[in-house]
């Protein structure tokens, strides 16, 4: 770990006098909160850098500054894994090319946080927070990182996450990972980031970067979306390019944006997606688009906690003040036998292929060249890799066969008909409703290094678009004793426009972001300790 955050020292060393000492002492308790630029949403960022008001140079030096004094000290979240030794430079050289009156696109300048299984060209390693891919550099971008860059972005660094994008073991602790250790939640300390998009959704909430960018197989980006409080969109899986960014599964993996507000988002993914035809995400977005929209309500997916209910049932009544017509959907059960059986099965035969083809590219100096010997490595290196949980999904992956299977293709029509036609296509169309909605996740527990995530009674139903392949967006709705919660909009294929809009207005209505407070413990909130000493 220290290899790759040992550049963080001497990027920050020099750029401010009076930048404080990380372990100086103080007479008064350290205050973390944003605050200047940094405390600065994308598109403020994006409109002050064209006005000439801040360059990029200044940006990229505060985020190193705030890294350095939050993410390796202070509350020490270790969220970002590696910073790129040539963010600075890359900043200069594109305040020259604004000043020549030459800018890229509406990016221009920002410093963006990229999660560490997305390959980029610069001098990092992508890692996937593994020992085995600690050499990965490729010298390549991934195409959703070239469209960032085009658009005028700084790469400033790499974001830790759950190791292998949380699929490694059965038994796994979210936002852990060998290289970069345990991502901290910057609400609470001692609670669940939640993953695999843990660094991206931590660094986010800190403000650690003007915008973050996560992957998602199934929740990765709405889960740390929802437990740090920020805005996470999960495209239309084809939307976003899978091209070099380490695999789990050909259907269902894709990139997204995280940032801390909705048109962040939308600037992101109008940089991010592929295609001759560019949508403008942006200009699509409409305050107004709840007037008159048929909602439906999950209520099936709301969980049992009274706490996020309550904030689900105002999340609505704040829909319906807006215009929104409220259709309430009691029921609903994926019409597949055995269907998590089967959805398991599915990743399991994906990651084997798309792992073996993904390792068999990686960089030369990769020894690893399959998952056999992945397996095998992680073995040799069991006191580092193996020290908290084991690998068994990786072993039990092994034992899979090629995609020609008849069982994997049986598997594969059974969940996708259970989750497109007969599922979100079916409440969408049964219910003559424009999108759906319910809680984002659950509160997230505690971080547990001995019996691994330990997660409440579950809210929400992103596991439907996830493995449909369906756009769908988190959006804060509030707070529970400080702990952020998410409100979740899904929709059809390719409705990516529609859904983004819809969680606009709700936002625009609401804005229900809260700064994170760097908690050590749920007993450092007032109403809690009161009532936990007699």
């Amino acid at each position: 770990m220290k290899t790759y955050l040992f550049a963080v020292a001497l990027i920050v060393a020099g750029l401010s006098a009076c930048a404080p000492t990380a372990n100086a002492p103080s007479s008064e308790p350290e205050n973390y909160t944003a605050e200047g630029w940094a405390a600065k949403t994308l598109p403020e960022l994006a409109e002050a850098l064209k006005n000439g008001e801040v360059s990029s140079e200044e940006l990229v030096k505060t985020y190193l500054a705030r890294i350095n004094n939050i993410d390796r000290a202070g509350p020490n979240l270790q969220s970002v894994l590696a910073l790129n030794p040539d963010a600075l430079s890359d900043a200069r050289k594109l305040d020259a090319r604004r000043a020549a009156g030459a800018a890229l696109g509406p990016l221009h300048g920002v410093p963006v946080l990229i999660k560490d299984i997305l390959e980029t060209k610069d001098n990092m390693a992508t890692t996937a927070g593994a020992l085995a891919l600690k050499d990965n550099i490729t010298g390549r971008d991934s195409p959703s990182v070239a469209g960032l860059r085009a658009a005028g972005a700084v790469i400033l660094g790499k974001t830790n996450l759950s190791q292998w994008a949380n699929y490694r073991s059965n038994n796994s602790m979210s936002g852990w990972s060998t290289l970069g250790g345990q991502v901290r939640n910057p609400h609470m300390l001692d609670r669940n980031p939640c993953g695999s998009s843990s660094g991206s959704g931590a660094a986010m909430a800190a403000s650690l970067a003007a915008a973050t960018v996560g992957t998602e197989t199934n929740g990765s980006i709405i889960c740390p979306s929802t437990a740090n409080g920020i805005v996470g969109f999960k495209p239309t899986v084809g939307l976003v390019s899978q091209q070099y960014i380490v695999p789990i599964s050909s259907t269902q993996d894709t990139a997204g944006p995280m940032t801390k507000t909705v048109k962040g988002a939308a600037m992101m993914l109008g940089a991010m997606a592929t295609g001759v035809a560019k949508t403008d995400y942006v200009g699509a977005l409409d305050a107004g688009k709840l007037q008159g929209a048929r909602i439906g309500v999950l209520r099936f997916a709301e969980g049992s906690n009274v706490d996020i209910i309550t904030l689900f049932d105002q999340a609505v009544a704040d829909m319906e003040q807006a215009g929104a017509i409220i259709v309430e959907i009691e029921n609903f059960k994926p019409d597949a036998d055995n269907f998590g059986t089967k959805s398991g099965k599915v990743l399991k035969y994906e990651f084997k292929a798309t792992i073996n083809a993904y390792l068999a590219d990686a960089a030369p100096a990769v020894q690893t060249r399959n998952l056999a010997q992945l397996i095998a490595f992680n073995m040799e290196h069991a006191e580092a890799e193996l020290a908290l949980f084991d690998q068994s999904i990786f072993v039990d992956a092994e034992t899979y066969g090629p995609l020609t299977d008849a069982d994997y293709l049986d598997a594969l029509g059974a969940v996708l008909s259970a989750t497109r036609e007969n599922g979100i296509d079916t409440l969408l169309a049964n219910n003559e409703v424009d999108v759906l909605v319910a809680p984002s996740g659950p509160i997230p527990g505690r971080i547990d290094p001995i019996n691994g995530d330990l997660w409440p009674d579950w809210a929400g139903a992103g596991y439907l678009a996830a493995i449909a392949g369906y756009p769908h967006l988190s959006v804060p709705m509030g707070n529970v004793h400080g702990l952020p919660v998410g409100l979740s909009f899904m929709g059809a294929q390719d409705k990516d426009v529609e859904v983004l809009s819809y969680g606009y207005a709700y936002e625009q209505k609401t804005n229900k972001r809260i700064e994170p407070q760097y908690l050590n413990s749920a007993e450092d909130r007032p109403e809690i300790a009161a009532a936990m000493k007699r």
